[in-house]
């Protein structure tokens, strides 16, 4: 919307910060602690984002230099150098950022060393920095709209307190809904709608869009992403509307390609409205055999669990012909989980493996529970049984008594799958997987009856893609050039556009967000 367009203001500040996630909270708090007034748009009734429901790990490094290396590596040319140079340094100072605020509320601050999750240059300077333990939220309770309390969960509760310590007024329920800019494309505030009432808030200062990705948009999704459908995994609230606002206002898009997340099933039924993940398993680097990542790892109400060695998986997965296509037990699986799933048949013109089929025995199904959920919203729930028995009777895994009807239930030829499922066995007895390189430590056979099977689809924790912005966090236009007062932080609008590293959208969201709130702060404010 033009700025001549703009009868009256109903709302003013100096910096204006679209989206209460980790990213927007370190926007707030440094815009802040800089100078400025500030006012934070939230248009969930409820905090978090995606961060609230995380892992936690931030990563980090101890040598900028080893961890500029490493983001020049999984990065591979698709992103400048100068951008990945900002981040590395900035993951340096990441641990005592969090210390000086958690003297707020006397939050706990740890770092763990943990190898990237993959063996190229600069993978082993890195590290995660976590808050560990909240006082306030270690008595079991439900943070927010969280389905457990993670680490994530803490991390945002860290900067929660500082907001609210600084009188920083949050406005919930408030979507931003296009952004107001000036006859020369300057950004001077945004139109939102709170509680069906349309309001124009000025921002003296800047705007910061820091309101996520687009893992819950469809119509992005089918347009932006190959395999189609992609299933949203956590958070209902990223709908891409920052990248609209930023494209009307003459953004560049990058990386839009590129997301985040595993593989994974759905509720049949239709009640649980988010994916459901599958069994949370160790990470791992190739080449580093004794270096394994427990990051993510609970228990049923969310206390880590220490696991220090690969997980057997007692599943498989096949493709609608019945046949092995991937490792299902990739060296990060929450990320390069769906990387296979893109595959389509030209000849067929279909995805073969969307869905894709879980395969696993009785043994299997008495192993552990199988599936986890990861969500931040009120309304859900889902809590999955032990022992899968529940998840048989929702529909989510079909049994049969043979290996024959089993092929008939998936619409699959039986000899093909036998054969399958044959070979697999022999894998396991050998301790060898030759078609898909899978770790010999994960193997499990299948050959004890009855069979299960579930349909299993790419899951989108978070997009990558969004606004380009540049050292500055200021968002660019097609030619390079600032629009001006307009910057982004977060997953909107990420570095990573090749590879992920886990724990690295949390270190844009600290980084990238102490970046956007100084530099927006520095501005001189306009006047009406």
């Amino acid at each position: 919307m033009r700025l001549s367009q703009i009868e009256r203001w109903d709302l003013e500040t100096g910096v204006l910060v679209i989206g209460f996630g980790a990213a927007g909270g370190v926007a707030a708090i440094e815009a802040h602690d800089h100078g400025s007034e500030v006012m934070v748009l939230e248009k969930m009734a409820f905090p978090g984002g995606l961060s609230a429901v995380s892992a936690g790990g931030i990563r980090v490094s101890d040598n900028a230099d080893e961890a500029f290396r490493y983001l020049r590596a999984i990065c591979e040319d698709r992103t400048p150098e100068d951008m990945l140079r900002v981040l590395a340094d900035g993951m340096v100072e990441v641990p005592d950022y969090l210390r000086r605020l958690a003297a707020l509320n006397g939050a706990t601050i740890k770092v763990t060393p943990a190898l990237g999750n993959y063996p190229l240059p600069g993978c082993e300077s890195l590290a995660y920095c976590e808050v560990s333990v909240v006082p306030e939220l270690e008595n079991g309770d439900r943070y927010h709209a969280t389905h457990a309390t993670k680490n994530g969960g803490r991390l945002f509760k860290l900067l929660e307190d500082n907001v609210e310590s600084r009188g920083i007024p949050v406005h919930y329920r408030t979507a931003a809904k296009e952004l107001i800019v000036d006859g020369d494309g300057a950004v001077r505030g945004v139109v939102a709608e709170s509680d069906g009432r349309m309001l124009n808030i000025r921002a003296a200062r800047a705007v910061i869009l820091t309101c996520g990705g687009f893992e819950n948009d469809d119509e992005m999704k089918r347009q932006y992403l190959q395999a189609k459908p992609v299933l949203t995994g956590s958070f209902a609230g990223n709908t891409g509307d920052g990248i609209r606002m930023a494209q009307a206002a003459g953004a560049d898009l990058w990386h839009m390609w590129h997301y985040h997340g595993p593989y994974g099933m759905k509720d049949p039924t239709g009640e649980f409205p988010f994916a459901l993940y599958l069994k949370a398993v160790p990470m791992w680097t190739p080449g580093y055999p004794d270096s394994v990542s427990d990051l993510g790892i609970v228990d049923n109400k969310g206390k880590p669990l220490s696991q220090k060695a690969l997980a057997r998986m007692a599943w498989i997965v096949v493709d609608q012909d019945g046949r092995r296509f991937m490792d299902e037990y990739p060296p990060y699986p929450g990320d390069m989980g769906v990387r296979p799933f893109d595959a389509y048949d030209s000849k067929r013109q279909k995805f073969p493996r969307i869905p894709a089929h879980m395969i696993f025995d009785e043994n299997g199904r008495k192993m552990y529970a199988m599936g986890r959920t990861a969500y931040n919203d009120p309304d859900a729930h889902f809590d999955w049984s032990a022992d899968n028995l529940e998840e048989v009777a929702r529909g989510i895994f079909e049994k049969a008594d043979s290996l024959e009807e089993l092929a008939n239930l998936m619409n699959v030829d039986p000899g093909t799958l036998a054969k399958t499922i044959e070979d697999w066995n022999a894998h396991v007895a050998a301790g060898f997987d030759p078609d898909h390189g899978r770790q010999p430590d994960t193997m499990v056979p299948i050959d004890t009856p009855p069979y299960y099977f579930g349909r299993v689809y790419p899951v989108v924790i978070n997009t990558q893609g969004g606004p380009r912005h540049n050292v500055r966090q200021e968002i660019v236009n097609p030619f390079g050039q600032p629009i001006p007062r307009l910057y982004a932080a977060g997953e909107l609008g990420s570095v990573f556009g090749h590879l992920y590293v886990s724990g690295g959208n949390l270190a844009e969201c600290v980084v990238g967000g102490w970046i956007a709130g100084r530099e927006a702060s520095a501005l001189e404010a306009w006047e009406t």
